[in-house]
């Protein structure tokens, strides 16, 4: 291999392969499936899910998207499992066993100790004839034909297989559980996409400067309240209603309109129909406005009053942009 055409041509090739055996997997889901499903969503426990080698990283990946979309899950490696950890599985668990072959030494000593503690067991192996798919209560198969491995050793589409029945499994569950944005809000506070799902806008403008001015304010004062609260911009505002704006945009323009401007007042130059926001709307909502508008600021309204400014460098700085 000694060019880029040849590497390209080995990724699109692993790609392609890759997704035509997850393909493949929509014609192996059947009623294991659904009752598996069923198992876990009635359940009074937690899913305790294992493997061994890839399959177990694979494994801590299904627990986290099983975590983090309302069903309690918890990962135990298999070979751990045999040497002390079994104690992790309680009386009313559901264990997922995750083995390409079902026949690994670890997943033949494990399984007949899940089984004498009654607990119920689920398969996700590329092999239902194997020891581990002739024990389990419910078999996932996630045959493939061949890995994307050009020795067809390393799990490489096998391993994607498994993570595609756990991301199905995970999406029934939350699905049946009428799993809300608001829930996933609950289970992600932190970061951009945690933000997005409860940052609201109040949030953000209460920790800015509240720049105001009435329709009668000079241009010297108005130059002044815009310049202290640093903001670029201040709503014009009569018995605490917004009647429009004046941004630093309109300061530049007034100078190239006039020479005099010392008789001017906000009314005289203010923009009279300024995009405003509900305090209680969701930050994300006045990102899509401004990018609607093409604007960097809106003003924040709660009750019909005044209540603030939101900028484009609030949104920045918490990550929504």
């Amino acid at each position: 291999m000694n060019s880029q055409n040849s590497i390209i041509d080995i990724a699109k090739k692993t790609i392609e392969m890759e997704s035509q055996a997850i393909l493949n997997l929509s014609q192996l889901v059947d009623t294991n499936f659904s009752k598996s499903v069923e198992l876990i969503y009635n359940s009074k426990g937690r899913v305790i899910i294992t493997g061994i080698g890839k399959s177990a990283i694979i494994a801590t990946k299904i627990v986290a998207t099983l975590n983090s979309t309302g069903t309690p899950a918890v990962f135990m490696h298999a070979a751990d499992a045999i040497h002390g950890d079994l104690g992790l599985i309680l009386e009313d668990d559901v264990v997922i066993c995750i083995s390409k072959s079902g026949n690994t030494p670890e997943i033949k000593v494990l399984v007949p100790l899940i089984k004498n503690a009654k607990n119920k067991m689920i398969a996700i192996t590329g092999n239902p004839d194997s020891f581990l798919g002739k024990q389990a209560d419910f078999v996932l198969n996630a045959f493939v034909e061949k890995e994307a491995c050009p020795n067809n050793l390393a799990p490489t589409t096998s391993t994607t297989a498994q993570l595609v029945i756990g991301d199905a499994l995970a999406v029934c569950l939350l699905k049946l559980r009428g799993f809300s944005s608001n829930d996933f809000a609950k289970y992600h506070p932190g970061g951009a996409l945690g933000k997005k799902l409860y940052l609201r806008v109040s949030d953000m403008s209460e920790a800015n400067q509240k720049p105001a001015v009435t329709p009668n304010t000079n241009i010297k004062d108005i130059i002044i309240e815009i310049s202290e609260k640093m903001l670029g911009v201040t709503a014009v505002v009569e018995n605490d209603t917004i009647v429009g704006i004046i941004t630093d945009g309109d300061l530049r323009r007034m100078l190239t309109k006039t020479d005099d401007f010392s008789s001017l007042t906000a009314k005289d130059i203010m923009g009279t129909n300024p995009k405003r926001i509900k305090a209680n709307a969701m930050a994300v909502d006045a990102k899509d406005t401004m990018e609607a508008n093409g604007i960097s600021q809106l003003l924040v309204e709660k009750d019909g009053k005044y209540a603030g400014i939101v900028h484009l460098h609030d949104l920045i700085r918490e990550g929504i942009i």
